[in-house]
């Protein structure tokens, strides 16, 4: 059994640096790999497998959970061969890990490392939070550390960034993926960071102006309210040497009223940074500089070298056709410490194989991700994202940056929404305020809601993601 585990190991790292094309080549930047970026998708195809025929056998003798989900469904690793097979293998959702991890704390068994391993090698860990609140933790090995470094450098550089810029990052510092991945990728491409913790927004807008960053990394909610503080303190945040607004954390890169305040608050280009805490360390998704197609619709590339994507449909889970619109999945082939096999991250978009302006073949996310299946809300039988209640109030003239859904339970036993905004109108006209921002929302989402309107600077801001819903329902 240990000389297995060991066996498929060994086979595992050897695979993983094989593909790492162009990292040693004489004279490379380390986080530009032009064959892999533009390899005809045949190649990305065989890349994809022989990763996954190394991958499979690695999981099943070193990861206690998956070796239990195989023996439960009556499968081993010569099942899974290739990308095509892998409709076999039904998707693993975040309730089998959170009970995992609640059966077998602090870890959980999905880690294909033991803590004999883990001792050896180091570690560092990011989280995740289930409807439980029971945490769904992933350690990284010093080997992860560098596969991540790589990737996330590889988007970063197909975003645009290059030597001379200098980012501030702002965000606490804890287990959040995203904000690491942006800075472990900085650091392999020798881009000075402003780290912009711990502070509050006007001294992070002093920072910002004070030492020239020319890229500010952030979730969207975070920027417009640092950009309005900037503003309140007589600073113009389109006059500062930023170019660039790198943002992920929540769906915005698809709603374009969004976008466009963003843009034209900070005179710069916004672009997406999307991943997923279980599914890395990889880089996921990022915006090329033809991220907005002809029309107005964005695309968002995916690095298929590095993990499988796949669209499956909210019902069955069934593969759906490029095309068509489905939740995402992905089979991590990146990692030593955590791969996936084919983990459901469940957020809704469509696929494009064709390939971008860029010159880059991997498949693109048309529409970006709308938000995830997790975050859809349902009122009277009607289903919606937050996304689509975001679009109808940025669509209403001097609403503030801030929003909040209110889902509510009546003493009828009708459930209500009701969208609380910011706006500077006078208490006289808050009504006429109302009802343009309710004819908005009404519009993209079939629903009539409440709309109250209060002051602006009422409602709270958040450093990281966002609180938009706040569902006080009677639960049955």
């Amino acid at each position: 059994m240990k000389n297995r585990r060991e066996a498929t190991r060994r086979r595992w790292l050897e695979v993983l640096a094989e593909h790492r094309l162009d990292w040693d080549r004489a004279g490379a930047e380390h986080y530009w790999s032009p064959r892999l970026d533009t390899a005809p998708r045949g190649e990305l195809r065989r890349i994809q497998n022989t990763k996954l025929a190394a991958a499979v056998p690695f999981l099943y003798e070193n990861s206690p959970f998956y070796r239990r989900r195989f023996e439960r469904l009556g499968m081993t690793p010569d099942d899974i061969r290739s990308v095509d097979d892998l409709p076999k293998w039904p998707v693993v959702d975040k309730r089998e890990m959170i009970e995992d991890a609640l059966a077998n704390p602090p870890w959980g068994t999905y880690s294909a490392h033991d803590d004999a391993l883990w001792a050896e090698r180091g570690w560092m860990i990011f989280g995740t939070s289930g409807t439980t609140g029971t945490p769904r933790v992933f350690r990284y090995s010093q080997f992860d550390r560098e596969q991540w470094e790589w990737a996330n450098a590889r988007a970063l550089h197909s975003m645009g960034l290059r030597k001379g810029d200098c980012a501030m990052l702002i965000s606490g510092f804890g287990p959040h993926v995203w904000i690491w991945g942006v800075s472990v990728g900085l650091h392999r491409m020798g881009i000075p960071m402003i780290p912009g913790g711990g502070l509050d927004a006007r001294m992070r807008a002093n920072f910002l102006a004070r030492y020239g960053a020319t890229i500010l990394a952030c979730t969207p909610s975070y920027a417009l309210y640092l950009g309005r503080t900037m503003q309140e303190m007589g600073l113009d945040p389109a006059k500062t040497a930023v170019k660039t607004i790198f943002l992920g954390g929540e769906p915005w890169m698809g709603i374009p009223a969004t976008r466009k305040r963003l843009e034209e608050l900070w005179g710069a280009r916004a672009v997406e940074f999307y991943g997923c805490t279980e599914a890395s360390p990889h880089a996921g998704g990022y915006s090329c500089p033809h991220a907005v197609l002809p029309g107005g619709q964005v695309a968002t590339h995916l690095m298929e070298d590095i993990a499988v994507w796949e669209l499956v449909d909210a019902e069955r889970k069934a593969p759906v056709a490029v095309g068509q619109r489905g939740l995402t999945v992905t089979t991590n082939l990146n990692s030593e410490s955590s791969p996936q096999l084919r983990f459901l991250v469940g957020d809704y978009t469509v696929f494009d194989d064709k390939p971008c302006a860029c010159g880059r073949t991997h498949v693109r996310a048309i529409g970006s991700f709308v938000g995830r299946a997790d975050d859809i809300v349902t009122i009277r039988g009607i289903k919606l994202y937050p996304s689509q209640i975001e679009e109808g109030v940025r669509a209403v003239p001097g609403i503030g940056d801030e929003y909040e859904i209110v889902l509510a339970t009546e003493a009828d036993g009708l459930d209500t929404m009701t969208i609380r905004v910011e706006h500077p109108a006078p208490p006289a006209d808050a009504a006429k305020v109302a009802e343009q921002v309710a004819g908005e929302v009404r519009t993209r989402c079939e629903v009539r809601v409440g709309v109250e309107v209060l002051r602006p600077g009422t409602l709270p801001k958040t450093e990281f993601k966002a609180k938009r819903v706040r569902d006080t329902r009677k639960k049955a």
